[in-house]
């Protein structure tokens, strides 16, 4: 008798929704060390390049999730989170001069008493979380039951050009984070609210859209000024932060001005003129404001008096400057 009520619990439990089996974890064939260098080889671009200097102006929430609790925007904790892990995240892969903006008011305050001054960007990036939700789903059986949180959220982020304020390029990604619990005739673990879903829900978002956005910045030129011209030497802006290191060779190039299109409207850079070409001897500098490189002229002429209309390019693609 006791075996045949042992037998009907078990088939009672096995009818019951349980929580999902995770799958279990397999061993890669290579070690995760390699994974990570091969993966970075292959999205490393091709050749040196340098860093361009880059802004994140405005990060907003857009979608209705907490609207009625926002009275201000800077309670807008949402876009702001969104916002510091995209600056984070570009941050961290060191290929850019990220400049900070969503605080900049801040920021001047602080230069006023120390003297300081802010730099202009190449590129400013804004962006908004334009869905947010959560939902809540499970199972429920005889002698157990399941619970799983959900959240989803999607971004929209836009590059636009400093100097003209053209959007050149948007891309939207999405992400998703989820927590499962269950209990069987009493036993297991009860869900509460899961606060951390909404976080990992950006941040899977934020990496989503992260790689395109790092793409396209790398298509953008880099460029500089020249500060000073000492006989067949001269100083430019930028050096070792900026990825320049002494033997790069650069392109000295003259501006040969601007043109309105009446077609489009907006004022259309003619190209350039290239007049020399100078070589990397040194760096200076300590930080990002301060630092430049002496180079040396190894072909072409330079004027001194006509620094105003030249500035300093990468070799053009291809090998030749």
């Amino acid at each position: 008798m006791v075996n045949r009520r042992v037998a009907l619990l078990g088939v009672l439990l096995s009818a019951c929704a349980t929580v999902s089996e995770r799958p279990a974890p397999v061993e890669a064939p290579v070690s995760r060390g390699k994974q990570i260098a091969a993966q970075s080889a292959a999205q490393a671009p091709a050749g040196h390049r340098y860093k361009t200097k880059i802004a994140i102006a405005r990060f907003t929430n857009e979608s209705n999730y907490g609207r009625s609790l926002l009275t201000d925007q800077d309670l807008d904790r949402i876009g702001k989170q969104a916002g510091d892990m995209l600056m984070s995240r570009l941050v961290l892969s060191g290929k850019f001069l990220v400049l900070e903006r969503p605080d900049a008011a801040k920021l001047e305050r602080e230069q006023k008493l120390s003297g300081g001054s802010m730099i202009g960007a190449d590129t400013v990036i804004a962006g908004s979380v334009t869905e947010f939700g959560r939902s809540v789903g499970g199972k429920s059986g005889f002698l157990s039951s399941t619970k799983l949180q959900t959240a989803k959220a999607k971004v929209d982020i836009r590059l636009v050009d400093v100097k003209t304020g053209l959007a050149y390029f948007s891309a939207n990604g999405s992400g998703e984070a989820s927590t499962e619990s269950g209990e069987i005739a009493g036993f297991g673990s009860r869900a509460e609210y899961d606060a951390t879903l909404n976080d990992r829900a950006i941040a899977a978002a934020i990496s989503d859209v992260v790689d395109r956005l790092v793409e396209k910045l790398y298509d953008r030129p880099w460029r500089t000024d020249i500060l000073e011209v000492r006989g067949t030497q001269l100083f430019i802006a930028g050096g070792e932060r900026q990825g320049l290191r002494p033997g790069d060779t650069l392109a000295v190039l003259q501006a040969t001005g601007t043109a309105k299109s009446q077609q489009s409207g907006f004022e259309i850079t003619l190209p350039a003129r290239q007049i020399a070409t100078v070589r990397v001897l040194s760096v200076f500098g300590d930080s990002e404001t301060n630092e430049g490189s002496v180079c040396e002229l190894t072909s072409g002429t330079l004027d001194a008096g006509a620094l105003a209309t030249l500035y300093v390019a990468e070799p053009a693609r291809g090998g030749t400057p």
